[in-house]
């Protein structure tokens, strides 16, 4: 089977509001598209979406497939999954990518396993390369790039003997930025044709609850670890993200431990975060963690062990106890704004 040179994004929307992984996609599908010589296709599934459609090109798309139809309003597995997998059986793009997301990690192993194609989950990051495997050339392999074996390694992923190469990604992995020069808008509109399979699961209605907290958007987090000991010393974190206009974070042992709440929870599992100033207080820094951080512009680690890891990828490091440490900074910012 002989595949295109295209790269293709699945954009996700719901009600009509696009998600940013979709986006962020696009931005790394753009240097994806241009390492392989090839085009960069975004694919828009929903009603009433054209301006969803529209805004793709201004990420990088060189041509977008819209699906419209009001049967598609909501996101149904059997629905997009029919469109995808008929798409992708007839144009074999090279590389499809999907968001981590609950609709990516739902939707992307369907049609990987409809269409035969190779699909590696969670990648922090995608490149392209022309590899020799087995004693054969393969040319623009999607060098699948994540954490494996609890993180403890990063494993490079190759799916050489598929035409079509899926990837799933994290939301904030990859740096979003729109292009100086947007394409020409290039829209083909694909009829959507109902079948009777389609209803066999009807939505009736949804309910839904947005995260209050926004930790993507934070330009400073004020993170804390297993290492502060108790949920009360964590109101030190609070004290100081306020002083400072921040966003409390923790590690995943400190939400295991009960310090506080799995939606603030930055690493491997928790999530992506690039702020302008990133204050680690009491976090180890295992690379499970520095995975959901370590593209903060500044990072500043307090921590009374001074071999810690996260010390290594810190700008500045303070070996003391958080107890007596911030208060002194809170004091000296409140002081020198004065």
């Amino acid at each position: 089977m002989k595949h295109n040179s295209e790269v293709w994004v699945f954009i996700e929307q719901r009600s009509g509001k696009p998600a940013d992984v979709s986006f962020e996609l696009l931005s790394k599908g753009r240097k994806l598209a241009d390492n392989m010589g090839g085009k960069l296709k975004s694919i828009v599934i929903g009603d009433k979406v054209k301006d969803i459609a529209v805004e793709t090109f201004n990420f990088g798309a060189d041509e977008c497939y819209l699906i419209e139809h009001p049967d598609l309003h909501y996101y149904r597995t059997i629905l997009y999954s029919r469109i995808l997998d008929e798409l992708i059986k007839k144009e074999i793009p090279r590389i499809v990518l999907f968001g981590a997301t609950v609709t990516g990690r739902d939707l992307a192993p369907r049609v990987a396993s409809n269409t035969k194609s190779g699909l590696t989950a969670d990648c922090t990051d995608l490149k392209i390369s022309d590899v020799n495997y087995l004693n054969k050339p393969f040319k623009d392999l999607l060098l699948q790039i994540r954490p494996a074996f609890g993180g403890n390694i990063i494993a490079t992923i190759i799916t050489p003997d598929v035409p079509v190469q899926m990837a799933t990604v994290r939301e904030g992995v990859m740096e979003m930025h729109k292009v100086d020069k947007p394409k020409e808008v290039k829209i083909k509109e694909i009829p959507f044709k109902p079948e009777e399979t389609d209803n066999l699961l009807v939505v009736l209605e949804q309910h839904r609850e947005e995260s209050k907290v926004n930790l993507k958007a934070a330009p400073i987090i004020v993170s804390g670890g297993y290492g502060l000991g108790s949920k009360a010393n964590f109101n030190l974190l609070y004290e100081l993200a306020h002083a400072v206009g921040g966003e409390v974070a923790g590690s995943r042992a400190a939400v295991d431990a009960g310090f506080i709440t799995s939606e603030r929870q930055v690493g491997q599992t928790g999530v992506t975060v690039r702020p302008k100033l990133y204050i680690a207080v009491g976090i180890s820094g295992a690379i499970q963690h520095r995975a959901g951080m370590q593209e903060a512009n500044k990072i500043i680690a307090i921590n009374t062990d001074p071999d810690a890891p996260i010390f290594e990828i810190s700008h500045y490091g303070i070996v003391g106890d958080a107890a007596e440490v911030i208060p002194k900074f809170i004091e000296a910012y409140k002081h020198k704004l004065k």
